[in-house]
């Protein structure tokens, strides 16, 4: 460990950063919350930065001690930057590699992990694509990217039963691409998994529209479909049977 002291008039801006720290802890964007402005304009804007401690240095700022402990000693060239620490240069070059890492991962069985690589590679372009005009060359470029990896990461989250989630991207993807089949087959099964028979149904009848060489794979979602029904009502009357026999 080492201790760095810092007197008050090098920390006034302190706080924001403290605030883009724990956001970054947690997964979330580092600039949430702020406005394209200079950091005293920030500090003006926002009456409260969502941490007490913050606001009362913010107020009333404090000479500060920092405790910096080293976690891990990585080799040379291993180290990756964070999606956010990125330039855009930067985004653009690492989406093929986080794209080839997530595929090994799922590969190995690493689920999750491989749904954390494509989420990353998603950011990246989606970074990317939120400074371009909606429908311009280059938005439609980065979403041509981007959609092969959320069916990806679509796939993860069909692994591990997050079928909602599933639900939302594939629809999200054929509202603006009503041809892609994978969108309707893995919408299909997010749909049956939840009961939601018809949707399922439409969604499976889509894709054997779209694609008849499919429908060997179709026609064993169907079928696992139809024998799950039959196990549900069966159980259904089983239990209400008891209920009624009371």
């Amino acid at each position: 460990k080492s201790r760095l002291p810092s007197l008050p008039q090098h920390v006034v801006l302190y706080p924001l950063v403290s605030k883009s720290l724990r956001n970054i802890a947690a997964g979330k964007d580092p600039l949430e919350g702020q406005r394209h402005c200079c950091s005293i304009a920030q500090m003006h804007e926002h009456y409260s930065l969502g941490y007490p401690d913050l606001d009362e240095l913010q107020k009333n700022p404090q000479p500060l001690i920092f405790d910096i402990e080293v976690l891990k000693v990585e080799p040379p060239g291993s180290y990756q930057q964070d999606p956010w620490a990125m330039t855009d240069e930067e985004k653009l070059q690492a989406v093929p590699q986080i794209h080839k890492e997530g595929n090994e991962l799922y590969r190995q069985g690493k689920v999750p992990e491989a749904a954390a690589k494509y989420y990353d590679a998603i950011a990246c372009l989606k970074n990317l694509q939120m400074k371009e005009q909606p429908g311009s060359p280059d938005w439609i470029e980065l979403d041509q990217k981007i959609t092969p990896l959320l069916l990806n990461y679509c796939q993860c989250k069909l692994q591990c039963e997050e079928y909602y989630e599933v639900l939302d991207h594939c629809s999200s993807i054929l509202n603006k691409y009503e041809d892609n089949v994978k969108a309707y087959f893995k919408r299909g099964k997010a749909h049956a998994a939840v009961w939601n028979v018809a949707e399922a149904q439409a969604d499976f009848a889509k894709v054997l529209a779209l694609d008849p060489s499919l429908r060997p794979v179709v026609s064993k979602e169907l079928r696992s479909l139809e024998a799950r029904l039959r196990e549900k009502d069966a159980e259904d009357k089983i239990r209400f049977k008891g209920i009624f026999s009371q």
